[in-house]
């Protein structure tokens, strides 16, 4: 892991009763902390390229349930997106945070955002990385949500009780990052950060650490109605930074959210969904005027 080390990180993690969230650290303890949260099958290590530039803040950069090296939920669990929102409020329980900021990619700043409007009090600021709003459907189409989001886990339990469904498996670590590169925007050293994380070795190669029920189809979409109400009760400070060619479920979710929040700004860098992996500097010192 010879890219992990240049950067100095070090792994950290938190017992939260049934789970062990994962994670890595860099900075004084003693500076102020921002907590990074990472989008969906990414994982901590998608923030190691902004550890270096984000000087005299402690950053922790947390793996989600599932995802990195953190634990995956039981058996008879999902991983729903309001869950997420509790794993949060664990950790600020279980390590007695004050108000912290917040730096969130993708699903992470779904999260995040749901986060900040229930818990004001626990967060000093926001900023979102090529995320804005959250994924949402007409009420009508709840009960298809519904009835796709159950055959879609009764599939996906039925192909791991038979055996039948088994990870890919890759024959060297070039493999793995390769086949990552081929649906991301990201490049090679990119992808070898979140792979070498994402990925275990075993005798014949290397498989996915992430948890397959991840991909399971969800069973239910806040309405649109629903969404605006979230981002209407954030009441911290927001800043949304996003790539020129990242998601355009952002650019449209400008129209929709930005005029929403209490307190907001936007920032547009080059690059595609993970622009903080491709222009770390230009990302941090956003971030630290933001927060500064």
């Amino acid at each position: 892991m010879s890219l992990f080390v240049n950067y100095k990180a070090e792994e950290v993690s938190f017992n939260l009763d049934e789970l062990t969230l994962t994670g890595l650290a860099f900075g004084n303890e003693s500076d102020e902390l921002v907590l990074c949260l990472h989008g969906w099958l990414d994982n901590a290590a998608s923030f190691l390229p902004l550890l270096p530039y984000l000087k005299g803040k402690r950053v922790i950069a947390i793996d989600w349930p599932g995802h990195g090296l953190s634990s995956h939920r039981s058996a008879d669990a999902h991983y729903h997106f309001i869950d997420y929102v509790y794993d949060l409020l664990l950790l600020w329980e279980k390590n007695h945070w004050p108000k912290i900021d917040i730096v969130a990619h993708s699903m992470g700043g779904m999260i995040s955002s749901a986060f900040a409007a229930a818990f004001p009090e626990k967060v000093k600021s926001l900023t979102l990385l090529d995320s804005i709003g959250f994924i949402s459907s007409e009420a009508q189409e709840s009960t298809e949500h519904l009835r796709k989001g159950m055959l879609s886990r009764l599939k996906n339990n039925a192909l791991i009780s038979s055996l039948a469904k088994k990870k890919k498996v890759h024959p060297t670590i070039n493999s793995a990052i390769n086949a990552r590169v081929q649906v991301s925007d990201l490049n090679f050293q990119q992808a070898k950060l979140l792979v070498e994380r994402g990925s275990i070795k075993r005798d014949n190669g290397y498989i996915w650490r992430a948890d397959s029920r991840l991909r399971n189809t969800s069973p239910y979409r806040l309405t649109l109605e629903q969404a605006k109400q979230f981002i209407q009760d954030i009441i911290v400070p927001v800043q949304l930074i996003y790539g020129d060619k990242g998601l355009s479920f952002v650019q449209n979710g400008l129209k929709e959210f930005a005029p929403l929040f209490h307190d907001f700004n936007s920032h547009k860098l080059k690059g595609g969904h993970h622009f903080h992996m491709e222009e770390p500097e230009d990302t941090s010192r956003q971030i630290l005027e933001f927060i500064g």
